[in-house]
């Protein structure tokens, strides 16, 4: 990279040929309605429905609403075990619900929340589990499965890095009572800004919609104290036309993860993402763990290296959540270690569907030669 090259972003949102989303959007200048469950909104939930092989979907604003409105339909006290080698809105949204988050360790293999730790963590006061698959890397969902039943407790799964992705053939928002997707402008699928709820129990359903809509059951009724989490015409006429063109992201995605792997294979101390048995991925990112030991230096020493050459990486994530100032004196870091040593190696690269595969190139030379 010379020094008029312009920086290489983490990633680029995926958007449709103008003409396309302009075409899209006629409908809505001939009907004149912008929001509130319009026709693009509701054509978006049948067309995800097929797509994620899901029983119901509900759309909303962002990711985060969907998660901290599907926690609070679920009707919960206590606390909720999850982990904290996330983005800080999955906390937040437990804690926004007046919930105890309580942090459960990841594994080491693929970053998720460590399913065989999770049981010593379950008290008289849990009431649900909130697992997060990272990266696109999915949870051992049947392990969750088995102690959620034993115990009786919810599963509310954060997917936001996991739109696409099937397990043994099944769509992963299928797992737990419900699954929360971010439709966010730098995930695999946008809609601009958005997100949505998978689940199947329509009492849940019902009151999900309540909370999104103020709390209105008809007309002349409001029986419940609600919000406005609705997603806007815009934003579904960007889903639509997004949608059409998830495989072909995908796969552009899968290819440069491909040539990321065989660029990066042999660096010693560099660990690449797991590949998962009986996984479809939908290659959301592609992380890097970097043993300053072996490496020779410190993921923060890469992450300026790069920069240096305008490629500007993500420590993702880092902080924990249980280390960030609002949570300042709660937690202890030291008791989920795994995660701590992970989120001060963990380093995503440039990783977006139209991305030059020259350009990924170019990132490992300056990975290989800084190792040198």
């Amino acid at each position: 990279m010379n020094d008029k090259q312009e920086n290489v972003l983490v990633t680029q949102p995926s958007i449709p040929n103008l003409e396309e989303y302009v075409t899209e959007l006629q409908g809505i200048w001939d009907s004149k309605w912008l929001t509130n469950m319009g026709q693009k909104h509701k054509e978006l939930q049948s067309r995800l429905k097929d797509y994620l092989h899901a029983d119901q979907v509900e759309l909303f604003t962002n990711g985060h609403m969907a998660l901290e409105m599907s926690l609070q339909a679920m009707k919960l006290n206590g606390e909720v075990i999850t982990t904290p080698f996330t983005f800080v809105s999955t906390t937040h949204a437990i804690v926004r619900n007046g919930l105890t988050p309580v942090f459960c360790d990841i594994n080491p293999v693929d970053y998720t929340i460590d399913a065989d730790k999770i049981e010593a963590l379950i008290t008289d006061r849990t009431c649900a589990l909130l697992p997060v698959h990272v990266y696109g890397n999915v949870c051992n969902v049947e392990k969750i499965d088995e102690i959620a039943k034993k115990h009786h407790l919810k599963v509310l799964y954060d997917a936001a890095h996991a739109f696409g992705v099937e397990y043994k053939g099944r769509g992963i928002a299928n797992y737990g009572d419900a699954s929360c997707f971010s439709f966010h402008a730098t995930k695999v699928f946008n809609t601009i800004e958005g997100g949505a709820t998978v689940y199947s129990d329509q009492e849940f359903g019902t009151d999900l919609y309540r909370l999104k809509n103020f709390g209105i059951r008809d007309e002349e009724t409001v029986d419940a104290v609600g919000a406005n989490a609705k997603m806007n015409e815009f934003c579904a006429a960007m889903g639509l036309c997004n949608l059409r063109h998830i495989e072909n992201e995908i796969a552009k995605r899968k290819k440069l993860s491909e040539c990321y792997r065989e660029k990066l294979k042999n660096i010693k101390g560099i660990t690449l993402n797991t590949i998962q048995e009986d996984v479809k991925s939908n290659y959301a990112y592609f992380p890097i763990f970097i043993d300053e030991c072996e490496y020779g230096h410190t993921r923060d020493e890469v992450y300026e290296e790069l920069k240096k050459h305008h490629i500007i990486a993500r420590k993702y994530f880092y902080p924990l959540t249980n280390c960030f100032d609002c949570y300042r004196n709660q937690y202890d870091v030291n008791e989920t270690p795994v995660a701590y040593r992970v989120s001060k190696g963990i380093l995503t690269l440039p990783l977006y569907a139209d991305l030059e595969e020259t350009v990924v190139e170019i990132i490992c030379e300056v990975i290989k030669d800084f190792a040198k």
